[in-house]
């Protein structure tokens, strides 16, 4: 089959590899239909290479059709289409059963000391063949996949696997009041969804900041008000909110932020590094951008709270600790739980289409254009905000 494959920084191919198949009794093979580009993607592409391996198929946010199933899987059966959760959980331990199936106890990668297995997102989480292929090989599918309707396009669902919960999640964790007030750091995928879900759920102004301009005409055309952030918007915002600041402010940038001096030198260094001193020095070092998760510290209200959804990779980043005890700031953050928010996200792709997924995708491309879909992608061209491949 057709696979994307990582070979080094920066250096992604399309492939002819073994085609997956059936191992376990509870597994299903998939025929990937749409599989999503995600931000988070780039961090492989870029900075995390230390924990990957030549040859790794990447991706994380597949729907599809079941193909085959194996001897104990009941529920599900040739023909179904389904969506399938980025992270695997076993739907029985504690932590599945508080759901937090990001923390499944049965599935985590306990040599790394990380949460649950995800596809195809390095060692960290467990080297788990990906899903920008043309099959995926589904473990503990009872558990995990997600049954959607035979009919819609896929456009309405995919986003089911990963932006979907995550910008939910977000939005949920940041504990916006009724009516209240939220910004949004960075508009990429996660964060212009972030967007349309505060809004869904009943915030007042959204407020949206993005280097980009294609990106802030798509928030703002869904009611956001955006700022570049090259021009003050903390002193705007806390003017639109009072002299306050927002009750919330959520981080959907994370290590892909702009920055400067000493940690970009870190991040270059690490990546022309040998892989087992770039991973020791990343599981050590303060190796991330901040200035995202600085000016949320600076921008959100006394007694608000931030809401961490863009990934960090290091250790030892320098936080602002006596600002946020100062001004006694909320900060809750991790990867989304996708099963546990699903049911509350998918009636409403079902209906309408309230959070507008049906456009959402600015690019569709095949596999064989996956080298150009990441390039494009990391330097923020073509207006591309979210690639769907379509195998």
């Amino acid at each position: 089959m057709k696979a994307v494959v990582w070979h080094g920084t920066a250096d992604v191919r399309t492939e002819q590899v073994p085609d997956p198949r059936v191992e376990r009794p509870d597994d299903v093979l998939l025929r990937v239909t749409s599989s999503g580009l995600c931000g988070s993607d780039l961090h492989l592409y870029e900075l995390l290479g230390p924990f990957m391996h030549e040859g790794d198929i990447l991706g994380h946010e597949p729907m599809g059709v079941v193909e085959e199933t194996g001897a104990d899987v009941t529920s599900l059966r040739r023909g179904d289409r389904v969506v399938v959760p980025f992270q695997i959980s076993c739907a029985r331990c504690a932590m599945c059963a508080a759901g937090l199936q990001t923390q499944c106890e049965t599935t985590r990668v306990e040599e790394q000391g990380t949460g649950a297995r995800i596809y195809g997102y390095s060692s960290l989480y467990g080297s788990v063949p990906g899903a920008q292929a043309e099959y995926l090989r589904v473990p503990r599918a009872e558990a995990n996949v997600l049954k959607v309707p035979a009919q819609g396009t896929d456009d309405r669902y995919v986003y089911l696997s990963d932006v979907l919960p995550t910008a939910w999640q977000a939005v949920r964790y940041a504990d916006v009041p009724e009516g209240g007030s939220v910004a949004v750091l960075g508009l990429g995928p996660i964060g212009d969804m972030c967007c349309r879900v505060a809004r869904h759920l009943g915030a007042g102004p959204v407020f949206g900041i993005d280097p980009v301009p294609e990106r802030r005409g798509r928030a703002q055309a869904r009611g956001a008000q955006v700022f570049d952030p090259g021009q003050d918007p903390v002193a705007e915002i806390r003017e639109r909110t009072g002299g306050r600041g927002p009750d919330a402010v959520i981080d959907a940038v994370g290590m892909e932020a702009d920055g400067h001096g000493p940690v970009r030198l870190v991040q270059k260094v690490v990546s022309m590094l040998p892989k087992g001193a770039a991973a020791s020095l990343m599981e050590s070092a303060g190796v991330d951008r901040l200035s995202a998760l600085y000016t949320a510290v600076d921008l959100v209200r006394r007694g608000g709270t931030i809401s961490v959804v863009g990934v960090y990779g290091g250790m030892a980043d320098p936080l602002p600790m006596m600002t946020l005890f100062d001004k006694q700031i909320q900060v809750r953050m991790g990867q989304a739980n996708v099963r546990h928010w699903a049911p509350e996200i998918q009636p409403l792709l079902e209906g309408g289409d309230p959070l507008g997924v049906e456009d959402f995708a600015t690019h569709h491309l095949s596999l064989d254009e996956a080298a150009h879909a990441y390039a494009m992608f990391q330097k923020k061209e073509e207006g591309a905000v979210k690639v769907l491949f379509r195998p």
